[in-house]
């Protein structure tokens, strides 16, 4: 459904909107690749900054130009050697000459250690307190569709942090902000064919249409041989699906208690990465909630995906290179009210993410979960007005995201180059206010 607001925002009536005090909503590029290849990146450094050169020769291979005149496209700074609170006044020396200089839909990047990896409290507590300056500061720059995210750096994680600036500087990227995602020890020795997932065969569940088809379109159009999942019952619209992508597609209930066998039978015995997208509501407060109604979404959501992947993992169908990424939800992680069902699930799809990350790790292969905020489907273009309103501006880019926000992340994290990237949860909800 259109935002309309949004399109009022963008019309000859904005200055009356301005006037009233209402916000306007900024327009966010979604355009593939380098949003601005050739593009000037302001970057600087921390005193003792460990990633700098590493930041830098990764702005210049994305064919960005590294600079400070005039209108910037992005800015990264390298504060891995903060320590201690009067350190962290180097934070603002370096931001606040550039943030009004930031271009619209721009990036704004800070790369720390990881807090846990740093062997002095003042070292950790500085590199923590990044984090937070860092969501403040996307609370602020959101409304001209600038995003603010953190890149995380274990030992050894180093390696991944040129695919991550490539992600975080890309329109892939436009609607994750205020996210800290953490680069640790490679599962797997990142790799990068072009196209990046050619000869990888993709299993989606749930592929008929909304999320699950725009993840199977961006899984295609970075080379994997895709399968779509569904249930017989949407098998038409499957059909259509798959042929659009040139993929294949085959109708399995995931709560079968075959289910991983039978994706297995599908694929031919092989599958590289699969996508655990399918999921259901069945909406109602909890003192009216009767077993059932909380039972089927546990069904579906949770215990299908951990039965799944345990029948995978016990065939040996996720080897060195494989990817698990599991569909959980702002729910999961805010709650929602009428929805304890579904966050329960939800939220046990980060508990499974997380417990399993060593086993798979431990096979060369990498488990996440994505977790998205308001997306623009069928589900929500059924909310009530007021209700869609509220969801859609309350986030720092006072939008509600498209599908394809959550299938270009998806597509990110089944990348070869993604292997530091382990047991995470991403949110993709353009820094939504709820659990922040």
């Amino acid at each position: 459904m259109a935002d309309r607001y949004a399109q009022l925002t963008r019309s000859p009536l904005r200055p009356a909107l301005r006037r009233l005090g209402l916000p306007a909503v900024p327009q966010l590029s979604r355009r593939l690749g380098s949003v601005q290849e050739g593009g000037l990146v302001a970057v600087g450094r921390s005193a003792g900054g460990r990633f700098g050169d590493g930041v830098a020769g990764a702005v210049q291979g994305l064919g960005c130009r590294i600079g400070e005149e005039g209108e910037v496209w992005a800015a990264i700074y390298d504060a891995s050697g903060l320590a201690g609170a009067e350190q962290l006044v180097e934070l603002q020396r370096f931001w606040t000459p550039l943030v009004r200089r930031i271009a619209a839909s721009g990036r704004a990047v800070l790369v720390t250690r990881a807090p846990e990896a740093c062997a002095e409290a003042k070292e950790r507590a500085a590199q923590l307190a990044v984090e937070g300056f860092a969501r403040s500061l996307g609370k602020e720059l959101g409304r001209r569709g600038i995003t603010v995210n953190t890149v995380a750096i274990e030992p050894g994680g180093e390696v991944g942090l040129e695919a991550a600036l490539g992600f975080l500087l890309s329109g892939r990227s436009a609607y994750l902000s205020g996210q800290v995602l953490r680069l640790g020890k490679p599962t797997h020795r990142p790799t990068a064919p072009t196209p990046p997932l050619a000869g990888k065969r993709a299993v989606v569940t749930g592929a008929a249409r909304g999320i699950g088809a725009a993840i199977l379109s961006a899984l295609a159009r970075e080379g994997a041989e895709v399968v779509g999942v569904d249930v017989a019952g949407a098998a038409e619209a499957l059909a259509a699906t798959v042929a659009a992508v040139g993929g294949r597609s085959a109708t399995v209930d995931v709560t079968a208690a075959d289910a991983g066998k039978r994706l297995l039978e599908a694929c031919e015995g092989r599958i590289d990465v699969i996508v655990h997208n399918a999921g259901i509501t069945r909406d109602r407060t909890l003192g009216r909630m009767d077993e059932q109604r909380f039972a089927t979404v546990l069904a579906v959501n949770a215990a299908a995906v951990e039965r799944i992947d345990e029948q995978l993992l016990a065939e040996g169908a996720i080897g060195e290179g494989g990817r698990i990424i599991c569909l959980s939800s702002i729910a999961g992680i805010a709650g929602n009210a009428g929805q304890t069902n579904y966050a329960t699930a939800k939220a046990y799809l980060i508990g499974h993410v997380q417990a399993l990350a060593a086993e798979v790790a431990g096979r060369g292969a990498t488990i996440n979960a994505l977790a998205p905020g308001f997306i623009e489907t069928q589900m929500t273009a059924a909310m009530p007005l007021g209700v869609r309103e509220v969801g859609r501006r309350l986030n720092s880019l006072l939008q509600g995201g498209l599908p394809q926000d959550v299938a270009e992340v998806a597509a990110w994290l089944a990348d070869p180059r993604s292997a530091t990237i382990n047991g995470a949860v991403v949110r993709v909800c353009g820094q939504s206010f709820l659990g922040a």
